[in-house]
C-alpha cells in the first residue's frame, strides 16, 4: 500500500491531488502524520481529495490508526488515515487497466 508522508508545511491540495491519484489508480492510499499540524493538513487533504473524485464516483472513506515508528531508538507514534474508495467500484486508470479496491 502506498503511504504518503504529510508534514504541517505539507500543501493540502497537493497532498489531495495524490490521494485522488493514488485512489483511483489502486482504489486505496495510506497518509503518514506525526503531530498536530501534520494531522490538520492531512486532514484538510483528504476532505479535498473527496471533492476531486466524487465525480467520478469514488466516495472515499477513512479510518485512522496509530502506528508506532522507531527512530534511533526514539519510539514515535504516528498517526496513520487509510484512505479507500467504500462503492469498491473498479476505476480505470490511464494504462487502460482496471483496479478494484482491496487490490494491490
Amino acid at each position: 500500500m502506498e503511504i504518503l508522508k504529510v508534514s504541517g508545511r505539507s500543501s493540502p491540495n497537493a497532498v489531495a491531488g495524490a490521494i485522488a491519484g493514488i485512489l483511483r489508480e489502486q482504489g486505496h492510499v495510506c497518509v503518514q502524520v506525526i503531530g498536530a499540524g501534520a494531522l490538520n493538513q492531512a486532514v484538510k487533504a483528504v476532505a479535498i481529495a473527496g471533492s476531486f473524485v466524487e465525480e467520478e464516483g469514488i466516495e472515499l472513506v477513512c479510518r485512522p490508526a496509530f502506528h508506532e515508528l522507531d527512530f534511533d531508538g526514539e519510539i514515535r507514534t504516528a498517526i496513520r488515515l487509510l484512505i479507500e474508495d467504500r462503492t469498491g467500484a473498479r476505476h480505470e486508470v490511464s494504462s487502460g487497466a482496471e483496479v478494484t479496491a482491496g487490490e494491490a
